[in-house]
């Protein structure tokens, strides 16, 4: 399956109604070809999606509700998915995902309408009020236009209230993924963003070791008497035994370990398919890392599954990384979280995005002068 479409309303901390697009909505040239991921006909996957935005503009909020919906299509109970706060205190908020299935060769729209109640053991529980799929075949897909049109259709599974042996806060995606066996690999690295500790005890790739720091020979983890045991050497020096993972970042920078993390799990999304997702992809990288890592999912010879990278960041340079507009979304926060794709800001695609972001252009991208006037003067004051 792939995702080529949120719609979210009535979600608490969002100003207006959020909808993110991950196909290709602008024109795509032949050249353009190579970095995009073809799924019939003339519609086209973004394979490296990104969504930038100063501090505190919502880019995390954003970055749930993406995983909220890759988890209720994978049938995950709702209570049990990591980013279901999200929802908070919710009454209604109607979810409409958008997909392709590979095996089916069909669009899918799933629209699932999720409440919430307080109780005194639990905090807030989601339950799922009402649910439709419906789904047509990618031969009726006319233009790209209509892609995403089921009107005149009717639902395909419903849920009805019957289904005695289904949860309240799972979907009945249920019924059809056992159908179909099909599902996504998500790698959420949100807890990463700010801690660096390998989850893993797997061999990492000797070149990703290598590039990220080429004075590592080799690292190693083994088992012995039932323990994982990891051995770390340096070029020329004596090699070093470990038993925690922890004791990694007394050796290796945080840029390193957090590397290796990202890049071992980008190649098996590369790999078999699915969706690595990124929150703050900067953080302990320098530019030309995280630029490699976008690379990577934009090169059709590498990413021939339609593995896709959704990430955040406040680096307006990433932006020049790519031809194109429409998989690029600012986000801003002026009394509610609001998202936009760059397409429908910057109609052409040979304007220097970070310009056009840095300079203030797309309004709200920079702090506020008043902001920023009253930190200067405490500064001062505080100075004198």
């Amino acid at each position: 399956m792939k995702l080529l479409r949120i719609t979210a309303d009535e979600l608490p901390l969002f100003k207006e109604k959020l909808d993110i697009c991950f196909y290709a909505q602008q024109r795509v040239s032949e050249d353009q070809k190579r970095i995009l991921y073809p799924l019939f006909s003339n519609i086209y996957m973004n394979p490296a999606n990104g969504f930038i935005g100063i501090n505190a503009s919502g880019k995390t909020s954003v970055l749930k509700v993406i995983l909220l919906s890759l988890g209720i299509l994978n049938n995950e109970p709702i209570n049990h998915i990591e980013t279901k706060d999200i929802l908070g205190d919710a009454q209604k908020t109607v979810l409409n995902i958008f997909f392709f299935s590979e095996s089916k060769k069909e669009i899918c729209r799933l629209e699932t309408m999720i409440t919430s109640r307080r109780t005194k053991t639990e905090g807030i529980v989601y339950s799922i009020l009402s649910e439709s799929l419906w789904s047509k075949k990618a031969d009726e897909v006319i233009t790209r236009k209509t892609l995403l049109d089921f009107d005149g259709k009717d639902p395909v599974i419903l849920r009805s209230g019957q289904e005695d042996f289904l949860s309240d806060d799972v979907s009945i995606m249920i019924a059809r993924n056992k159908k179909t066996g099909e599902n996504m690999r998500v790698v959420n690295l949100l807890q990463f963003t700010n801690v660096n500790v390998l989850p893993f005890s797997d061999n990492i790739p000797a070149e990703v070791i290598t590039y990220l720091d080429p004075t590592v020979e080799s690292l190693r983890f083994d088992e012995k008497d039932q323990k994982s045991v990891i051995r770390l050497k340096f070029k020329g020096k004596e090699e070093i035994v470990m038993n925690n993972p922890m004791q990694l970042n007394n050796y290796l920078s945080s840029g390193t370990v957090k590397g290796m993390i990202t890049f071992t799990l980008a190649q098996e999304v590369l790999q078999k398919g699915g969706y690595l997702v990124v929150d703050e992809v900067e953080n302990h990288f320098n530019k030309e890392i995280v630029t490699t890592l976008m690379r990577f999912f934009m090169d059709c010879k590498l990413n021939k599954n339609g593995g896709s990278l959704i990430y955040t960041t406040h680096y307006p340079e990433l932006l020049d990384e790519y031809d194109r507009n429409d998989s690029i979304y600012i986000i801003k926060n002026r009394n509610g979280i609001t998202v936009e794709n760059l397409s429908t800001i910057l109609k052409r695609n040979d304007i220097k995005k970070s310009d056009a972001y840095q300079s203030g252009f797309l309004e709200g991208t920079t702090p506020m002068y008043d902001a920023y006037m009253r930190l200067k003067k405490s500064m001062v004051a505080a100075l004198k």
